[in-house]
């Protein structure tokens, strides 16, 4: 039933019912037909079906399922068949499996990791032949959103990385082989899940910041392609989206997004699909029948309702109503009918939907799809670094000896909201934890990483010892485990969103590196970090001298690694996207004279500078050296080399730019504390100049190991500032161009708390930090500083040993807070108490700048090794702000926090946000310099 030339349809359409069934498609929960399902294909017309992991059992049961659901419509009198869609992305994202019949790919990232399109061709296409084998005619693929900040991001592996150009073509890629076979296509998650904010609950939309400029700079770029090699339809996300120029409460009930940004601006003439309406956020905000009237009104053409069958009757209704009160004109229904209907004619007929190739076809594809996905993981393999040589690991351990290996307990991605509500109705007991095992992406990692620990110990004569690790950190029994084996392999999962997994591999990275042989000679132990899902786990931490990603942790990507680490196979994959391209600096247009600064000639020239630029920023954006001076930038501390920069005119001695480095010989780090240039001679390279002297002199410090952007001491600038949206966008932008790899940045602030002599501690808060199980205690001057500096040590952030021992030889102004285990009196835990007096507030502007009565609270560390992570620091902050109010201060800043934290503890106890910041750090040895032309 094709679409007419005259753009009118068929008269069969003139029944309204009919036409209204064809703009929803819908889920239901279980394996065979239901009751709910049933009636909505017969009495509501259903056009179109979504079927998930709680659906699909096997292949043959998906065939005759899809078969029911398709002769339902038919007997029914649908004059179309029902388009049936499905999440089958591969990698941790699968709705469809059957161990015999449908094969195991790499996740979208581990395809870009292979760096070839012709394998995302086939292994696409491969994928569309199995599914269609058992009757989907839809495939909700491909995703095409950009990474453009990679940490934190739920989307991981699903994405093929953070460059827009690589990601585009991948999508188009993917998009060519399930046109190929049979399949229509859909792109996801318009206009971009890749750089989200979360802001706590299930009721709050993430939102999109980035303002339409930016968007089309970068994550439109995959949208963009994929329509014009003739994507046949969309999905528009149901985020919000907040910029200077949009306020969006949902992208997908928006027609400034729909008909605006995607049909006019990008000229998208494909079916547009909504998010799912039962979104907690959406539901709850807007009401599904309103929600329904919207999203038809901004364009949407098909409305997904995910499981629930009194709210799909409520859409449903609510549709009919809008149409009623005249809310959504005919014209408007009838346009969306016309390209459903098109859409449908590419992928179906009566004759196809009825007679699906089914188990027998598949039987054909199974051995030619089989060497296809060994083929496919054993290229998307990646060895990051393997400074040691540890592999292969038959190198380096005998046969005799243990190999330990230290996996996380993680559960498998869900495939889509509706597979996501399957995962919490497993947390409630319903239905079988087996039935999820293997209805959703091949195996729980559980289970899965038991079977790799079987595969490791096939491989060798010698034992292969294993046990899991949780948000507990290291235990004894880890313990005794790590000394015991003679080398261990840790896994990961997505670590920088489960940070326990983070501090847990640095603990054992730590015991690794400090193991001594029977003569007393240090011995560091091998250690293997496997990253099994997104890679930037440990992409930037050259601390981890062997790193390897397998992409997604399915057997068969755990299979390759086996073989890798064995030295069976030589791995031939690349980090995707940007993080793995050589860091260039780009060639300045102008090269500026850049000199050391000298404090005698240039100090007051520097005032001046740093007065001309708090002049030039708006009012509303209060800048963070507001309070600093020429005198805060130099340390003059015998650990911290620090050479300054300055580009200057001579002959008025006037600054145009400053730029201040350091150099922290403890950590090897190499830091930009500092880099601004007058207003008025900007965009002449000025930066650019300041930037490329400053590196090259970082770089030839002797143990230099990595480079950082923002300081803790001195903290005037703790990274890029983000306190504004289009200021920070820039900032990022001119950073990345530089050689920056922005996309790994870490969010950290500083904080303050007002009124000090009015607070008190909320309610209950000591009662629960005496449950945290630690003894707390606060100490002044050097005799102190052996534990407390090998307590550091757990820790290797910038600075941190220069800051505790300025506050150790300062006993009169400076004291350091402890926590403790009370039964070994180890410290678990120190954060450094200073005054305003102390020579540490001289490099803090923030202390200055509050013009009262303060005192400060620095460098938090918790060992790596506690559970405990929040109740501890908040414990150590409360004995310091009852000290400061002792002191008779009103005001306490905490200069330097991590943003990734929960900050729920700290507002409570009177915080708020002073400045925002993101650190950036990269490793010194991959850095190259690009000559001056």
């Amino acid at each position: 039933m094709v679409v007419k030339e005259t753009n009118k349809v068929d008269p069969v359409w003139d029944d309204l019912d009919s036409t209204l069934g064809q703009l929803f498609m819908m889920g239901f929960d279980g394996t065979t037909v239901t009751p709910q399902i049933k009636t909505l294909i017969e009495k509501h017309h259903l056009g179109s079906i979504l079927l998930t992991a709680k659906n699909l059992k096997s292949a043959e049961d998906t065939t005759k399922l899809v078969y029911e659901l398709q002769k339902i419509a038919h007997d029914a009198g649908h004059p179309v068949p029902l388009a049936i869609g499905v999440d089958q992305e591969n990698g941790g994202v699968n709705s469809l499996f059957d161990e015999i019949y449908i094969r195991q790919y790499p996740s979208a990232m581990g395809l870009a990791a292979t760096g070839s399109t012709d394998l995302a061709y086939e292994v696409a296409k491969a994928t569309a032949q199995e599914i269609a084998a058992c009757g989907i005619n839809w495939i909700f693929g491909p995703c095409l959103d950009v990474l453009t900040n990679a940490r934190n991001q739920p989307l991981g592996v699903r994405t093929s990385g953070d460059d827009p150009q690589e990601v585009s073509a991948f999508g188009v890629a993917f998009m060519k082989g399930y046109k190929e076979a049979g399949l229509v296509t859909l792109g996801k998650h318009f206009p971009s899940y890749g750089n989200l904010e979360f802001l706590g609950s299930a009721l709050d939309v993430p939102i999109i910041t980035e303002s339409l400029e930016q968007l089309s700079l970068s994550a439109l770029i995959p949208f963009r392609n994929a329509i014009k090699h003739g994507l046949d339809s969309m999905m528009v996300g149901g985020c919000a989206m907040s910029s200077a120029d949009l306020n969006i409460m949902h992208a997908c009930l928006s027609d400034q997004v729909v008909d605006g940004l995607l049909r006019n601006d990008l000229k998208f003439e494909g079916v547009v699909v909504s998010e799912c309406l039962e979104m907690e956020a959406l539901s709850h905000n807007i009401g599904v029948g309103g929600g329904t009237v919207m999203a038809v009104n901004a364009g949407c053409d098909i409305v997904l309702l995910c499981r629930s069958f009194s709210v799909q009757q409520e859409a449903i209704a609510g549709l009919k109503l809008g149409i009623e009160n005249s809310m959504i004109s005919k014209d408007r229904i009838r346009q969306s009918l016309r390209r459903v209907l098109n859409m449908k004619s590419k992928c179906t007929s009566w004759d196809k939907a009825l007679n699906p190739p089914g188990i027998n076809f598949l039987s054909t594809l199974q051995p030619s799809h089989t060497a296809l996905s060994t083929k496919a993981y054993n290229s998307s393999i990646t060895v990051v670094r393997d400074k040691n040589r540890l592999l292969p690991l038959s190198s380096i351990i005998e046969a005799e000896e243990e190999l330990l290996l230290l996996t996380p307990l993680v559960k498998p991605l869900a495939a889509s909201a509706a597979s996501r509500a399957l995962s919490d109705s497993v947390n409630a007991g319903s239905p079988e934890p087996a039935v999820w095992e293997r209805s959703a992406s091949v195996m729980s990692g559980e289970r899965v990483f038991r079977e790799l620990g079987r595969s490791l110990a096939r491989q060798r004569s010698g034992r292969v010892l294993h046990t899991s690790y949780t948000a507990n950190g290291l235990r004894p029994v880890h313990e005794n485990l790590i000394n015991r084996a003679s080398a261990i392999i840790v896994l990961t999962a997505d670590a920088n969103r489960n940070l326990y997994q983070q501090g847990f591999t640095k603990h054992v990275s730590m015991i690794c590196n400090m193991q001594y042989s029977a003569g007393g000679e240090k011995r560091e132990k091998p250690l293997v970090v496997v990253a099994c899902s997104s890679p930037y786990d440990f992409a930037m931490d050259t601390s981890i001298g062997t790193y390897i990603c397998t992409y997604d942790f399915t057997e068969t990507a755990l299979n390759s690694l086996v073989k890798v680490l064995y030295g069976e196979l030589s791995p031939s994959g690349a980090l995707p996207g940007t993080i793995s391209q050589s860091q260039k600096l780009h060639t300045s247009r102008q090269h500026w004279l850049v000199e050391a600064f000298n404090d005698e000639r240039d100090a007051h020239a520097l005032d001046t500078l740093i007065k001309t630029v708090i002049e030039a920023s708006p009012p509303s954006q209060r800048s963070e050296i507001s309070s600093a001076t020429s005198n805060s930038f130099l340390l003059h501390h015998p650990e911290v080399l620090e050479s300054h920069f300055v580009v200057r005119n001579s002959s008025t001695q006037a600054l145009y730019g400053f730029c201040s480095t350091y150099f922290f010989k403890t950590t090897g780090t190499g830091v930009i504390g500092a880099l601004f240039v007058d207003p008025a001679r900007r965009k002449l390279s000025i930066g650019h100049s300041l930037h490329n002297r400053a590196i090259r002199t970082l770089l030839q410090r002797e143990g230099i190991k990595r480079f950082q952007l923002g300081s803790r001491l001195p903290s005037i600038f703790l990274g890029i500032p983000t306190g504004h949206s289009s200021e920070r966008k820039r900032l990022r932008s001119w950073f990345a161009n530089m050689g920056w790899n922005t996309a790994l940045s870490r969010p950290v602030c500083s904080m303050v708390a007002r009124n000090l002599l009015t607070w008190a501690p909320p309610d209950g808060m000591a009662k629960s930090l005496q449950s945290a199980g630690a003894e707390f205690d606060l100490v002044y001057g050097w005799e102190h500083s052996g534990p407390v500096l090998d307590h550091i040590k757990t820790s290797n952030r910038q600075g941190l040993a220069e800051v505790y021992k300025l506050a150790l030889t300062d006993p009169t102004a400076c004291g350091i807070i402890r926590a403790k285990r009370p039964e070994d009196q180890a410290i678990v835990g120190t954060v450094v108490l200073y005054s305003m007096h102390s020579h540490l507030a001289e490099f803090v502007p923030a202390i200055k700048d509050l013009n009262e009565m303060v005192g400060g609270i620095s460098s938090p560390v918790i060992s790596p090794a506690v559970g405990e992570y929040s109740t501890l620091l908040q414990g150590l902050i409360l004995l310091g702000m009852r000290q400061l109010k002792q002191q008779g201060c009103n005001a306490c800043v905490l200069d330097y926090m991590d943003g990734d934290g929960n900050f729920d503890g700290l507002s409570t106890m009177g915080f708020d946000v002073l400045h925002n910041f993101e650190e950036v750090s990269c490793d010194a040895a991959t850095w190259t310099m690009v000559p001056p032309a």
